[in-house]
């Protein structure tokens, strides 16, 4: 009889992940365990998710945990989830508005750019605390991170625990089904093969009925109606040669071509996730909203819940493992080798075997160099940034923001220190006290020079 226990369980998450893991058929009962430091929207999942345990008949065989201290929760867990979210609507106009200032443009923010490494800054100390408690309360679970920035949180959480953790993301399913739309093919037909880091891995390999289908995504890109519905990764694979996860919008974050000039950003850039300018920041706010009194209407039975499953991988885990039904899903994990062109010290998506031995990553292979040069650039930044945070070195965190493609596409080494002095200003109340110490400069004592005889 599985546990699983959500951390940030009042985030969007929590209904479509346990509706997933109440509708594997071979668990009949187990323990739902839900956490979140907000009482109020987490007694809200307490109230929908007693609703759909109701609706499905299962309000015997499953029982159900809930409190705002993670410590009472995390005793016995099998299968430990984190969604969680530290002051991301708070901060999410400082992420966006300070580097505008600097004329650094994001769509997102989240993952790259300069707010994707504060929210770096915010998040990993917290799942790094997390995961110590998990360590001490459930030694045995497998943990499984929802979380953004993806590669930080996975780099970050395998270089301080032995626990056995993923980096779990949807960008894979979702662009292998958008593949499947955009060449009028059934997505159970189409055979692809998708590996490189999360948000930038790449679909080398697309056939259908033994016919290479990468040349018909590449002409893609000269197809008006294909090109506004996917603007930049369409543009990325006629001039790169593959095809990407995630969003087009997340996609122009991750390189330095399409958001550095207005004139770009109008061609190539589009409405909400195909890369619109300010497009979190502008939305957050509204949709947490809306998320939330949508989530009290289905609790309380004036909005329909559908009980179907989703394309998320953590209900595919459980079975796997719990049930050892072998399964392959794409994940982040470490590059042992996995991918030999991209550095061995970080973080990289592939496919991973999850059966009752947990998770066995497999080999990928090296990638076509040129986006296996794209991933290593991200990749630095992702270093530097996990380097920071567990040794407290600020200078890493800005270093890391002068390798930031957006950033380093229309600022100079010292703009970038000063938007980032701003930043942390800015966000104080969030992030280490460690980013508050500016770096003092040394003095540089002159040796009297002797006079020659």
């Amino acid at each position: 009889m599985p546990k699983i226990t959500l951390l940030g369980a009042g985030s969007g998450f929590t209904r479509p992940l346990f509706t997933d893991i109440l509708l594997i058929k071979g668990i009949k009962r187990g323990t739902i365990g839900l956490v979140d430091i907000d009482a109020k929207r987490l007694q809200v999942n307490v109230r929908l998710i007693k609703r759909i345990l109701q609706m499905l008949g299962k309000e015997k065989q499953w029982k159900l945990e809930a409190s705002t201290d993670r410590r009472k929760i995390l005793k016995g867990t099998d299968y430990l989830i984190s969604t969680i979210e530290v002051a991301g609507v708070k901060c999410v106009r400082a992420d966006n508005d300070i580097p505008l200032k600097y004329g650094i443009d994001q769509c997102i923010g989240d993952t790259m750019g300069p707010g994707g490494i504060m929210k770096s800054l915010r998040t990993l100390p917290g799942l790094l605390a997390l995961i110590a408690d998990a360590k001490k309360y459930c030694p045995k679970a497998l943990i499984m991170n929802y979380t953004n920035p993806m590669s930080v949180m996975t780099l970050g959480a395998l270089r301080s625990s032995d626990m056995p953790f993923i980096g779990l993301c949807h960008g894979v399913q979702a662009t292998s089904r958008e593949i499947a739309k955009l060449l009028d093919i059934k997505y159970n037909d189409l055979i692809w093969e998708c590996g490189g880091i999360n948000h930038m891995a790449w679909f080398t390999r697309v056939s259908h009925k033994g016919k290479d289908l990468i040349p018909a995504i590449q002409a893609l890109a000269d197809d008006p109606v294909a090109l506004k519905r996917e603007p930049i990764r369409l543009d990325m694979a006629k001039h790169f040669g593959y095809f990407s996860t995630e969003t087009s919008g997340h996609s122009s974050e991750y390189v330095p071509y399409y958001r550095k000039r207005k004139d770009l950003i109008k061609k190539h850039c589009g409405k909400r996730y195909n890369g619109e300018s300010s497009f979190y920041a502008n939305n957050w706010p509204r949709w947490r909203k809306e998320c939330d009194k949508q989530r009290r209407e289905q609790a309380n039975g004036k909005q329909e819940i559908k009980l179907t499953r989703s394309v998320e991988y953590a209900a595919e885990i459980i079975e796997g493992h719990f049930l050892g039904q072998r399964r392959v899903i794409n994940a982040s994990v470490a590059n042992t080798g996995l991918i030999p062109n991209l550095p061995q010290t970080g973080v990289v998506e592939v496919p991973v075997v999850v059966d009752q031995h947990g998770f066995t990553p497999t080999y990928f292979g090296p990638l076509p160099e040129q986006c296996a040069a794209l991933c290593r650039s991200n990749m630095a930044l992702f270093e530097l940034t996990v380097d920071g945070i567990l040794r407290g070195d600020r200078e890493a965190i800005i270093h890391a923001m002068m390798l930031d493609p957006l950033s380093a596409a229309v600022c100079s080494p010292g703009e970038i220190r000063s938007m980032a002095e701003e930043l942390f200003k800015a966000e104080k109340n969030y992030i280490p006290k460690w980013t508050a110490a500016k770096r003092k400069a040394k003095a540089v004592k002159k040796k009297a020079s002797k006079k020659r005889a």
